[in-house]
């Protein structure tokens, strides 16, 4: 290809120091209806309050626009997530804190964006629930259609979830510690203070 990377005068150390805090992609994994959306969204809220710059993609408002065109299969998910990796990087370089709430299923992909990013910019957040607790829950009623045979490739059904090994941030939703959505979100950003990413206002 006749194509290669224009440089540009604002570095991406400048647009860090602007911001007042570091860059880093927070990468939330977890089963359909574990209240990653939810989570992401109140850590979103917590650190804009604290005056940080930040951005959250959601799985469902992606497929909406940039992946509108993909589908469920696991060629397509793996798809998905790498285009997910790449706006994120983008994010990274203009120094944000970028959220993404994606069901990720597939270990490999989450280490494939993860790779992308320079170290300790790639933040694993795995919301751990249980599947009993996801499908009693059902938001969307998705796991109800899945069990019906009305939507195929399902994560948890009947298409593979492999859990993080080693995630930065484990949230055992339920158990103590971590009983409540605003618990969780403030136990997050807690751990970003004390790894240096935000400061304390």
């Amino acid at each position: 290809m006749n194509v290669s990377w224009h440089p540009q005068k604002v570095s991406h150390l400048q647009r860090q120091q602007f911001n007042g805090h570091r860059p880093v992609l927070l990468w939330y994994t977890g089963l359909s209806g574990s209240g990653k959306s939810t989570l992401a969204n109140a850590v979103d809220a917590l650190l804009f309050e604290q005056n940080c710059h930040t951005y959250l993609l959601d799985g469902d408002n992606i497929r909406h626009g940039l992946n509108g065109d993909l589908t469920f299969s696991d060629i397509d998910r793996v798809e998905n997530i790498r285009r997910i990796g790449e706006v994120s990087k983008l994010f990274i370089d203009a120094g944000l804190i970028i959220s993404t709430a994606f069901i990720s299923p597939f270990s490999s992909d989450r280490k494939m964006v993860r790779s992308q990013l320079p170290e300790g910019q790639f933040i694993e957040v795995f919301v751990d629930t249980p599947l009993h607790v996801c499908e009693a829950r059902d938001p969307k009623g998705l796991y109800k259609k899945a069990r019906k045979g009305e939507i195929k490739n399902f994560t948890g059904i009947d298409s593979l979830y492999e859990p993080p090994e080693n995630p930065e941030i484990h949230i055992k939703t339920g158990e103590p510690g971590f009983e409540t959505i605003e618990v969780c979100a403030q136990h997050i950003v807690t751990l970003l203070l004390n790894m240096g990413i935000v400061s304390a206002k």
